[in-house]
């Protein structure tokens, strides 16, 4: 999905909603496991219900991959039934050297239909690279994440002040465009993003950590959208698991549509 696709849906449906879709299969209802793959049907039903409200998904793939070939084929199925009106991430934080990485490349945006795949940059430009050969296709950085961890490395002083998430972004934002290059930056890192403007004013931000990490709808939209939106907000455990009971999909599609509704007092439609 190119840039002005993502925008022009943004747009048009008034919402700027990632629904992800970490589906664990200990918290889907008990009744769905006596189907033959319970996560795709509980998957299946959660994107019908959401779909009205939301332009984008983000599928965990560590929640598949636990599960072995079973799961790899439950994620394949559910990419495949997302439509293509809506932006497909694999948040599969890959990072490797070259090679590898342009398999992993091959592996999530063409052998499986994704419009994006989350990577880890620290190993440089040659392991990013591969990732920004496909047209249409982007590559999701992390930059400053939602995790206490980010206090480790990301939130640490280079000689010089500049901190080392403000160094990568800076130098990642090079190695692309900003039809290519989008970065991760967590929801309850708000206080940031007026920064993070000045490094990268026009790149979207893929926006974890809303809802149940607490995160700020509303600050986070005031503080880190531009001119395009520039945003994608996701909202993983809140919305999927909203309820256990045979409801979970109405229960899903009303919470979704409670972002939706609040996204929409925020953008200049």
């Amino acid at each position: 999905m190119k840039r002005a696709e993502l925008v022009s849906q943004i747009r048009a449906k008034g919402t700027y909603l990632c629904v992800g879709l970490d589906t664990d299969p200990v918290k889907i209802p008990e009744f769905l496991h006596h189907e033959n793959d319970p996560v795709f049907e509980f998957n299946k039903a959660i994107i019908d219900a959401t779909l009205p409200y939301c332009v984008g998904y983000k599928i965990n793939t560590a929640f598949y991959e636990a599960q072995g070939l079973k799961g790899w084929e439950s994620m394949e199925k559910t990419v495949n039934y997302i439509p293509g009106s809506h932006f497909r991430i694999a948040d599969a934080k890959r990072g490797d050297i070259g090679n590898t990485s342009t398999h992993y490349a091959n592996a999530f945006l063409k052998v499986l239909p994704f419009d994006a795949i989350t990577i880890a940059p620290y190993m440089g430009e040659d392991s990013v690279k591969p990732f920004l050969q496909f047209d249409g296709k982007w590559a999701i950085v992390l930059g400053l994440t939602s995790n206490p961890g980010a206090a480790d490395f990301e939130l640490k002083e280079l000689n010089g002040g500049e901190r080392v998430y403000e160094n990568v972004i800076r130098t990642v934002a090079g190695w692309g465009s900003t039809d290519s290059l989008m970065f991760v930056v967590g929801a309850t890192q708000a206080d940031e993003f007026i920064n993070l403007r000045r490094i990268a004013p026009n790149h979207f931000f893929l926006v974890p950590g809303v809802g149940a990490q607490g995160g700020s709808l509303a600050e986070i939209s005031k503080k880190a959208m531009n001119g395009d939106v520039g945003i994608l907000v996701n909202s993983s455990r809140e919305i999927i698991f909203a309820s256990s009971g045979k409801d979970f999909a109405e229960a899903a599609g009303l919470k979704a549509k409670g972002y939706a509704e609040e996204m929409k007092n925020y953008l200049d439609i």
